[in-house]
């Protein structure tokens, strides 16, 4: 039996792809209806790993996210980025012309938004997932009703694709990352990435210190993430992603920085998916 993999979403959403893309095309799921969900999939143990979106190179981090990797002690042992195509389906035999509305998730309706000007008679309407969408329209038969939703979407429900890549932004990609409860350990000569937190002491060139110890060590510093410490007012903690050619050099900086911070936590070290 396959183990099963924690998405947030069913059968023809983009956690779906990521899953078939970096595990198999074949791959079991453990289908979500939120974050809150696929990470108590894994803290029950019902599944092992799962993945999540983390940021979108058009909207930017997906903060609470950030939230439940940390808080849950989740490690990082991957990532993937995909390029994200939007389009349009619906039943067979339906036009353009004879939609009164169009449903998906928020942030699909927004990246869209240009391409539907040309249509004002058509109402925008949020909804949670995009596929469960598309699910919803061929399940009831819904008419006059269209989804935005990946293309996979509509070979799984059977719905005609009534346009292709209508996202404003053509060049728009989400950074995926697999999280698990323990550390997949990789051999020390595959990882070139590493995901970490930590929290500084409030005073003037505290950041400054930490970001010279990167360059120094020779890291490329390719994310950084502020949110605020719940329990302090006024104190923020860091989550930065970092490149780097040799693990003695982010070993090195790791050593330094942990000395440096109040507080410090790894959150992944892995493979580098743009490498």
């Amino acid at each position: 039996m396959k183990e099963k993999i924690a998405i947030q979403g069913i059968k023809g959403s983009f956690h779906h792809a990521v899953a078939m893309d970096y595990f198999s095309p074949e791959v079991a799921l453990e289908e979500c209806l939120s974050f809150d969900a696929v990470v108590d999939a894994l803290l029950s143990g019902k599944v092992k790993q799962a993945v999540m979106a983390l940021e979108n190179s058009i909207a930017g981090s997906i903060i609470p996210n950030y939230a439940l990797i940390d808080h849950n002690n989740l490690t990082i042992v991957g990532e993937y980025n995909l390029n994200i195509h939007h389009n349009l389906m619906a039943l067979e035999g339906q036009g353009i012309e004879e939609l009164t509305e169009v449903h998906s998730h928020p942030m699909a309706l927004l990246q869209c938004k240009a391409f539907f000007k040309q249509y004002p008679h058509i109402k925008l309407i949020e909804a949670s997932d995009t596929a469960d969408v598309a699910r919803k329209i061929s399940e009831e038969k819904l008419l006059g009703i269209a989804a935005i939703a990946p293309k996979e979407a509509a070979h799984i429900y059977g719905l005609n694709l009534l346009a292709t890549s209508i996202q404003t932004i053509k060049n728009n990609v989400t950074r995926f990352v697999v999280v698990q409860q323990k550390n997949g350990a990789l051999p020390k000569d595959q990882v070139n990435k590493a995901s970490l937190k930590f929290v500084l002491d409030h005073q003037r060139g505290s950041l400054a210190a930490v970001l010279n110890v990167m360059s120094d060590c020779l890291l490329n510093l390719t994310k950084i993430q502020s949110l605020p410490v719940i329990e302090t007012p006024g104190k923020y903690a860091f989550f930065v992603d970092m490149t780097f050619d040799t693990y003695e050099q982010y070993d090195k900086a790791r050593k330094i920085l942990a000395i440096m911070a109040l507080e410090f936590k790894i959150l992944g070290e892995y493979a580098d998916a743009k490498k």
